[in-house]
């Protein structure tokens, strides 16, 4: 099966503007992540503090109080059209790398699912399902993974030399 392009088929100025994109790209990744470790929402127990607030506790270091139902529509509107436009750019690119279908099909729809989960997730917190923040984590570590093995590869094709044709 063919598809409509080949990133390592692409002219010298084109993938040099796709890897400027995807290293600006990457550091906004990379910097809204550490905007979460320094929030402590890396743990079940800081997601749950982050949304729910820690005001019951006695003498937290940081005083961080329940988020209120604006706050999270906000939190999730903003993120979910952001980072769904993020993995649609990365996985259109995906596409046009030598990767295997499978993992193309893998890396281009985890991600999504990815996002459904950490914010549904997260939304789930506020209303008092405090377990899920298990599994919180566990997917937005899947949604980063995904992210960085989709970058290396599309990094890798960038990298090649056109095929003769």
């Amino acid at each position: 099966m063919s598809y409509p392009f080949s990133i390592k088929n692409l002219a010298r100025p084109v993938k040099s503007f796709l890897g400027v994109f995807l290293v600006l790209l990457s550091i906004g990744y990379f910097s809204g992540l550490a905007f979460v470790a320094q929030t402590e929402a890396t743990t079940p127990d800081g997601i749950e503090e982050n949304y729910n607030g820690n005001e019951d506790q006695e003498e937290p270091q940081v005083l961080k109080f329940k988020k209120s139902s604006r706050e999270m529509l906000t939190i999730f509107h903003t993120h979910v059209l952001s980072i769904s436009m993020i993995f649609f750019i990365t996985g259109i690119l995906l596409w046009g790398t030598e990767q295997s279908v499978l993992r193309k099909k893998l890396l281009s729809i985890e991600p999504f699912v990815s996002i459904l989960v950490t914010f549904g997730g997260i939304y789930l917190i506020w209303m008092g399902f405090t377990w899920i923040s298990y599994i919180v984590v566990v997917s937005g570590i899947l949604m980063t993974l995904s992210y960085i093995a989709g970058v290396i590869f599309i990094f890798n094709d960038l990298l090649k030399k056109p095929s003769s044709l």
